[in-house]
């Protein structure tokens, strides 16, 4: 992908609302499908992606089994640090596991920070 390219619609299988979760639930993870996204485990190791959030742009080189490079924070990741992708969050306890997702929030696991949760992702592009 060049640098032009932006991630969209993770799967071509959209999400059918389920009777057992909450209309909220189901709200938030159809609201997902048309936001867009990527799933980690649809990228190649090496797969470079540029996170705009509503703070900060991030750099994340994907690794593997959910690890990634991620820099772009003056504190937590001001060059790149070997953190865990956890996945993406409406706000709540409620995770969208290794996803990074517009409208949500990423979480990942720092190696001395513990849990670190972004403001809301804007944009997100493949290079």
């Amino acid at each position: 992908m060049d640098a032009q390219t932006t991630i969209g619609h993770s799967s071509p299988e959209l999400f059918q609302a389920q009777p057992g979760f909450s209309d909220a639930v189901n709200g938030n993870i159809i609201r997902s499908e048309v936001e867009g996204g990527v799933y980690l485990r649809n990228l190649l190791p090496g797969a470079v992606l540029s996170i705009k959030t509503q703070n900060r742009v991030y750099t994340m080189e994907v690794l593997a089994d959910g690890t990634a490079l991620l820099s772009g924070h003056p504190e937590f990741c001001p060059e790149p640090t070997k953190v865990h992708i956890q996945g993406s969050t409406w706000g709540g306890s409620m995770l969208k596991m290794k996803y990074i997702g517009r409208s949500m929030q990423m979480e990942f696991m720092h190696p001395s920070l513990g849990r670190i949760v972004t403001s809301r992702i804007a944009d997100i592009r493949a290079y």
